[in-house]
């Protein structure tokens, strides 16, 4: 892999990692299109860690707050001031995120280690599937949405108790969908996004939850792939790896950024008008 392949890599990862394109499924794509065959899994996961610095930059308030919040509920603390934050406002609010995290991390950790078996045997036409899948969740997750919040208006105006924190039925489904997310084709991103919002997370948290979650999750995939630390170095080599690792950490925060805002305006579906003409020409060029 040459220097300039692997800044290319990089900043597809930046990308795709976060928009609900698949990045994996793209590195796949692209990997294939460069003629690069049995490229280590690890660097791919090395990646992954550079937009996974991305994330933690850009969520280091909210995670800060999980942090304090999950401190005070160890040593028994004083609750800190409420905030009008859905995902971590409250102490209730941040324990009960915590626990959703843990949940979801053991749910995908098991979808993961399934799916990890399958991933070098998939062909490209099998990628090219999974972005009409991940098209059929973006598009159905938002008209869902829609639907729900057309329902909500019509019903009483009544004042209704607002829901905070991620419950545990939510951790279960966006855990499960992270894990399907693991698979080439299937954007993680846009997986866990469209659970959150199929079991009523509110949008304006949907996007936030599905990016701190990954944390645990990428951060796994990283100390199991350790073992191929050897055939990096000497397949890639360090100085493309760490290019191609600052190309995704750039790419990847600028892309986080702007996929936050598309989120809240509730336009996921957008993606799917750029996966489907994608999946058509990978089946039948590939």
């Amino acid at each position: 892999m040459t220097l300039l392949q692997s800044i290319l890599l990089g900043a597809l990862q930046g990308l795709a990692e976060f928009l609900p394109i698949s990045s994996s499924g793209h590195l796949q794509l692209v990997q294939t299109l460069f003629g690069l065959e049995e490229v280590p899994l690890l660097y791919d996961v090395f990646l992954h860690l550079a937009t996974l610095l991305a994330v933690v930059i850009y969520f280091w308030p909210k995670i800060w707050t999980l942090l304090k919040c999950f401190g005070r509920w160890i040593t028994k603390k004083p609750a800190a001031p409420e905030t009008d934050d859905l995902l971590c406002g409250t102490d209730e609010a941040g324990r009960k995120t915590i626990i959703a995290i843990i949940i979801s991390t053991i749910i995908t950790a098991v979808l993961g280690v399934v799916t990890s078996k399958l991933i070098p045997e998939m062909p490209i036409k099998v990628v090219c599937a999974g972005f009409i899948v991940t098209s059929a969740l973006l598009i159905i997750s938002s008209l869902l949405e829609k639907h729900q919040k057309k329902a909500k208006a019509l019903k009483s105006t009544e004042e209704v108790p607002v829901k905070k924190g991620i419950s545990v039925i939510q951790s279960v489904v966006i855990g499960f969908m992270q894990g399907i997310g693991t698979l080439p084709g299937i954007s993680r991103s846009g997986s866990t996004i469209a659970g959150a919002l199929f079991s009523g997370v509110d949008r304006s948290i949907a996007g936030d939850y599905s990016f701190i979650v990954s944390i645990p999750a990428i951060l796994g995939a990283f100390i199991l792939e350790l073992k191929d630390l050897g055939e990096v170095s000497s397949s890639i080599g360090a100085i493309p790896v760490i290019a191609g690792c600052i190309a995704a950490f750039i790419v990847g925060y600028i892309s986080l950024a702007l996929l936050m805002k598309i989120v809240r305006k509730g336009k996921l579906e957008w993606f799917a008008a750029y996966l489907i003409p994608v999946a058509i020409l990978g089946f039948i060029f590939f």
